[in-house]
């Protein structure tokens, strides 16, 4: 037994290398690369720590160049799901025991494989399968995942320092267990951070999990579980079943171990499985934790005293910057009349320098949207709006599908403020603008409250105090991150804690304490050191 108390390392938040012309970092990177070109991976299932076969296999291409093959995926059928909960169960015990500074010692490390001879395999394989710039992919796959581990740690300490007063003659204290069960974790195509993380946070808290990746973000999963391996991760502590999500999860869910869901995606995706583990509660050991963040229609308000330099910085990085695909990005604004013109020549003019195309060209801004689906909803969005009545295409609105499946960075402007990409999510890059009359500042801060369900992130745009002040008050359930004067995307874990509620989720803020106390399940100890002995109590004497 080894005695002491121990601290894990103070985090700092890993610094982002920028991948200057002849930096050492982008020709490592741009080596990599061109070490793939004719590489097709196969990705297996990972059961109790066994590369594993499923029922039948799936391609992931990459979206910049649709039909290169990365990875030939193995698609979990339902046996191999129950033998991932098999295989979860058989590690729960010893995993929820071990030694805290145990577990913290194997994320610790996976954190500095990350950043050191990761590096390139996490963000090319980012850039390669999920067509990420190269500075989204190191933000991204290398510095926020990377946060996630030495920060969850971090936080993961404070709260099991977390005790109780006790009185004289007693010893209170506060005892955080894992789970009764395991936690599925269901992750998107559009971070590889938090692929890492749903999976993760849970596991640091003691858990074991099953993890379902997005099936186009296969590739960087693979790579990721690969980084928790080597860093020590016990066998069944997280499994990885790859497939149909409805599938795997409505095996996943039917179990009575199942104890969590850490989920982020599509809003209706995520109430569908609200509702199955509603309709299920009475077979489960546990009221199961339900986890999720379900995307946003995010906006920017702009007073008339906004820096109109800042404000068209901020709009083109936060409605372009991954094609738009990311849960907290610009994708509709308002702007009062009197800016309006310098506004619009500088969107116009930022739009079209905007380099597009193959993403393994390190110094391309934007790459291709993730699929087929997403290029044909983009499309028909834009041809909408085209022969929409007061919607005028003000930049951009060309596809192309001849190599990827590429959307062109597009600005709409329209009369109605509740036109329709006013409202829907439609997670590419369009950016939609509704110009306001200088006099209805407050009518229009009503108007963002309104106009759409979600609630995750926002900015507004002023120099004036007042209306900043105004902004935060009528907006205050507007965004679970609200930003002033910047950009609605970018949260840093340890900085910015992630999350919105309304039809955005559950608000559980990622890269806080906040999330991870949602994985645990605290038991109180009361140990009394001189018990009574004696039944009667001092007001029965006579």
């Amino acid at each position: 037994m080894t005695n002491g108390r121990f601290h894990v390392p103070f985090p700092d938040n890993e610094p982002v290398l920028d991948y200057a012309p002849d930096s050492p970092e982008r020709d490592s990177l741009g080596r990599w690369l061109a070490a793939q070109d004719d590489v097709v991976r196969d990705v297996p299932l990972i059961i109790g720590g066994r590369d594993e076969k499923g029922e039948g296999t799936f391609t992931q291409f990459s979206p910049h160049r649709r039909h290169r093959e990365l990875a030939r995926v193995q698609a979990a059928g339902t046996p191999q799901v129950e033998s991932a909960i098999q295989a979860a169960g058989s590690a729960r015990s010893e995993w929820g025991t071990m030694p805290f500074q145990d577990r913290a010692a194997i994320f610790l490390k996976a954190a500095e494989l990350i950043s050191g001879p990761y590096r390139d395999v996490l963000n090319g394989s980012t850039i390669l399968g999920q067509s990420k710039s190269v500075i989204q992919a190191e933000i991204d796959a290398a510095c926020e995942l990377i946060d996630f581990l030495r920060f969850n740690v971090h936080f993961a300490e404070a709260i099991y320092e977390g005790q109780p007063h006790s009185s004289e003659g007693v010893w209170n204290r506060l005892e955080y267990r894992p789970l009764e069960g395991f936690v599925l974790a269901i992750t998107p195509f559009n971070f590889t951070a938090i692929g890492g993380n749903l999976p993760a946070a849970p596991a640091i808290m003691g858990n074991v999990v099953l993890w379902k990746p997005s099936e186009k973000q296969a590739l960087s999963a693979y790579y990721t579980m690969e980084v928790f391996r080597e860093a020590g991760l016990p066998d069944g502590v997280i499994n990885v079943v790859h497939g149909d999500g409805a599938a795997i999860s409505d095996v996943a869910m039917a179990h009575r171990d199942f104890a969590g869901l850490h989920f982020t995606g599509s809003a209706g995706v995520f109430r569908s499985l609200w509702k199955k583990a509603g309709d299920q509660l009475g077979r489960y050991r546990t009221y199961p934790r339900i986890v999720g963040e379900t995307g946003g229609k995010d906006f920017v308000v702009a007073h008339p005293s906004a820096d109109v330099d800042a404000l068209v910085v901020a709009l083109g990085r936060g409605a372009f910057e991954y094609q738009g695909q990311k849960c907290s990005a610009a994708s509709r604004a308002y702007i009062p009349r009197s800016l309006w013109p310098e506004v619009r020549d500088g969107l116009v003019a930022l739009a079209e320098e905007i380099t597009m195309g193959n993403v393994e060209d390190l110094s391309t801004f934007m790459g291709a949207v993730i699929d087929g689906g997403a290029f044909k909803k983009h499309q028909d969005a834009i041809e909408a709006a085209r022969a929409a009545p007061g919607v005028e295409i003000l930049v951009g609105g060309g596809t192309d599908d001849a190599e990827g499946w590429f959307v062109e960075p597009t600005v709409l402007v329209t009369d109605d403020p509740r036109y329709d990409t006013m409202e829907r999510e439609l997670f590419g890059p369009i950016l939609t603008i509704h110009v306001y009359d200088d006099a209805r500042w407050a009518e229009t801060l009503e108007l963002v409250d309104t106009t759409s369900p979600y609630g995750l992130t926002g900015a507004v745009f002023s120099q004036d105090r007042r209306a900043v002040r105004e902004a935060a008050r009528t907006l205050r359930n507007a965004a679970g991150n609200f930003y002033i004067n910047d950009k609605p995307t970018g949260a840093v874990v340890g900085q910015q804690p992630f999350g919105g509620a309304r039809a955005s989720g559950t608000n559980d803020k990622a890269g806080s304490h906040l999330n991870l106390l949602r994985w645990v399940s605290p038991r109180v100890l009361k140990e009394t050191f001189d018990p009574p002995t004696d039944w009667r109590y001092p007001h029965m004497g006579g």
